[in-house]
């Protein structure tokens, strides 16, 4: 396991969040998604600058590398970026009754299968837990599917985002925190 730092993003990393997210979405989903379908997925994925001014948005280095980005939010918006049209809820979530959300999580291609994903996903359900919340919803990918399962969540819907164009196949999931993933 690679040794990670933490940090919030903050304004001034946005046009590098951007740079790895595009990387991330080009090269990662090839073996998932057709090349129509990648084009489609930068209509529905991407930067959502909420997480960053909620200060709930985190960024993995390794050395002074960014390896990755991913967030947790406590408001409805499940998925998406700042462009992404039909998709913004900025209503806050009731955690005492209401999942938090796991949002926007990538891994720069050249930290790829390095464990950055799996160190993300932690810090962001720790965070989320420490904000009382006692389950997570996210919006996975294919090439998300096989963390997202190891990492104790379960497909609660299945649906197919057609709005760039392409369908891109995606997973609704979710994971009640005290709940021990089975290997």
């Amino acid at each position: 396991m690679t040794d990670f730092t933490f940090r919030l993003a903050l304004p001034a990393d946005l046009a590098a969040l951007r740079t790895i997210m595009d990387a991330a979405i080009g090269e990662l989903q090839r073996d998932f998604l057709t090349p129509d379908q990648i084009a489609a997925s930068r209509a529905v994925m991407g930067l959502d600058r909420q997480l960053v001014d909620d200060g709930t948005y985190f960024i993995a280095l390794i050395g002074a590398d960014i390896a990755g980005c991913g967030g947790w939010s406590r408001r409805a918006t499940l998925y998406g970026g700042d462009h992404s049209a039909g998709l913004r809820e900025p209503r806050l979530l009731d955690p005492a009754c209401e999942p938090a959300r796991i949002r926007a999580m990538y891994t720069h291609p050249d930290f790829a299968r390095r464990g950055v994903g799996r160190a993300l996903l932690a810090q962001c359900e720790s965070a989320a837990q420490a904000a009382g919340f006692s389950a997570c919803e996210l919006m996975g990918t294919l090439s998300g599917l096989p963390l997202y399962l190891a990492a104790g969540y379960r497909v609660v819907e299945a649906i197919m985002d057609d709005r760039g164009g392409a369908p891109v196949p995606l997973k609704r999931m979710r994971k009640e925190f005290g709940v021990i993933p089975m290997a």
